[in-house]
């Protein structure tokens, strides 16, 4: 439920800006903006997309763990993601995560929280995380049939 409001929160917000740019410079010019971002923030998707696509060949070639290049890529196809979509908010968002610094920052905080989620599942998975039932083993003897008259 938290993440449907917050997408719908996100919905709102994106309309909203996008009513009041509309307000402000027209609403021919709000679109023509959009587009003019969208086709801008491909363009650097695309060329983000090719240096990390490079980064990451020369750490494989190297015998490096390219962890930070793969990382890169997955934030820069979000980045892609959110400037497909229309609105400025996003397109924003976007731009954070295409700027080199910015989409560094993101993925440490994002390696830590993975970090501490995989503590927490070996954790759990070695300890267990669930009731304990006390309770006793009773061994049961096997029958063994020697005649089938027994059966019937």
């Amino acid at each position: 439920m938290p993440v449907f409001a917050l997408v719908l929160l996100g919905v709102f917000a994106e309309i909203a800006v996008m009513i009041a740019v509309g307000n402000a410079i027209g609403g021919l010019w709000m679109i023509a903006l959009l587009l003019v971002g969208t086709l801008v923030g491909l363009q650097l998707v695309r060329r983000q997309g090719a240096q990390t696509m490079a980064a990451f060949s020369e750490a494989v070639w190297k015998r490096q763990q390219p962890h930070q290049e793969m990382a890169d890529g997955v934030l820069i196809a979000a980045a892609g993601a959110l400037i497909m979509v229309p609105g400025f908010i996003s397109d924003v968002a976007a731009l954070f995560l295409l700027f080199p610094p910015t989409r560094k920052i993101v993925s440490r905080r994002i390696a830590r929280k993975a970090e501490a989620a995989a503590l927490k599942f070996e954790h759990e998975r070695r300890f267990g995380a669930g009731q304990v039932v006390e309770g006793e083993v009773v061994d049961v003897e096997p029958v063994i049939i020697t005649d089938r008259r027994e059966l019937t």
